[in-house]
């Protein structure tokens, strides 16, 4: 999934989510609509999802995430180079070093 399509996804569940809870709070303010819920009657013992939010019986558990951490180390030791000039200079034999001018031929 790309990253749009994730993003809509992640938005009409949020919308979806709101939407039921709001309907689950309209229901337990306005009983005519629990009651048509329940098909007519509620019952002596309603253990409907409504019921539970008005007595705020909701629980929420928190959700342990494990600290996900790299089995091994990896270590980067930087390499350190050292360049050194000697001017010594080494005579070539005559007639063996380059010309002193570059010309084309």
């Amino acid at each position: 999934m790309n990253r749009r399509l994730r993003q809509r996804f992640y938005a009409a569940t949020a919308v979806l989510s709101l939407a039921v809870w709001l309907f689950m709070a309209a229901a337990e303010m306005w009983t005519p609509l629990h009651v048509w819920l329940h098909g007519g009657a509620i019952p002596d013992d309603d253990d409907c999802a409504i019921v539970a939010l008005v007595h705020g019986k909701i629980e929420t558990t928190p959700c342990d995430v494990p600290v996900v951490t790299p089995a091994t180390w990896i270590e980067a030791t930087p390499r350190m180079e050292i360049s050194a000039f000697c001017p010594a200079i080494e005579n070539l034999p005559l007639g063996r070093a380059p010309p002193p001018f570059c010309t084309a031929s």
